[in-house]
C-alpha cells in the first residue's frame, strides 16, 4: 500500500483511505453511515475516483447504512461510470447487505465477499 489517511466522524464512523501501489483506493469504513458521516463518506469515494484508476469500498466494519449512505454510494457509481474508472464494495454485513439488495444498488456496484476479492476482481 502506498499511502494512508483517516478521518475521524463523529465517534460513530472512521473512514480510512489507502492507495494500492498500482493506484487503487481502497476506502474502509467502520462504524454507522447515516446523514452525520454521509457527506464525508460520499466525499472520501468521490476524491478516490479522480485521483485514481478505480476504488474498493470495504464495508466490513460497517453496522448500519441509510438512505444518505446508499444515496452517497450511487453518486459514486454514477461518477465512476462518468470517469471511466470503476468501484466495488467490498465484505459488507449481512444487515447492509440486505439493504443493498433492497434498493438494489447490489444490480449496480459489483461486491465481493472480501477486499482481497474485490481488489483482484
Amino acid at each position: 500500500m502506498a499511502d494512508t489517511e483517516g478521518t475521524a466522524m463523529p465517534e460513530r464512523l472512521l473512514i480510512t483511505r489507502t492507495t494500492t501501489d498500482d493506484g487503487v483506493c481502497l476506502v474502509t469504513v467502520a462504524g454507522e453511515i447515516d446523514l452525520d458521516g454521509s457527506v464525508r463518506f460520499r466525499e472520501v469515494l468521490l476524491s478516490c475516483l479522480r485521483t485514481g484508476r478505480g476504488a474498493v469500498a470495504d464495508l466490513a466494519g460497517v453496522t448500519f447504512m441509510d438512505s444518505s449512505g446508499i444515496n452517497a454510494l450511487i453518486t459514486a457509481h454514477q461518477a465512476a461510470e462518468a470517469g471511466g474508472v470503476w468501484l466495488r464494495l467490498a465484505a459488507p454485513q449481512q444487515a447492509v447487505r440486505r439493504v443493498l439488495e433492497l434498493v438494489g444498488v447490489d444490480a449496480l456496484i459489483p461486491s465481493y465477499p472480501s477486499v482481497a476479492a474485490a481488489l483482484a476482481a
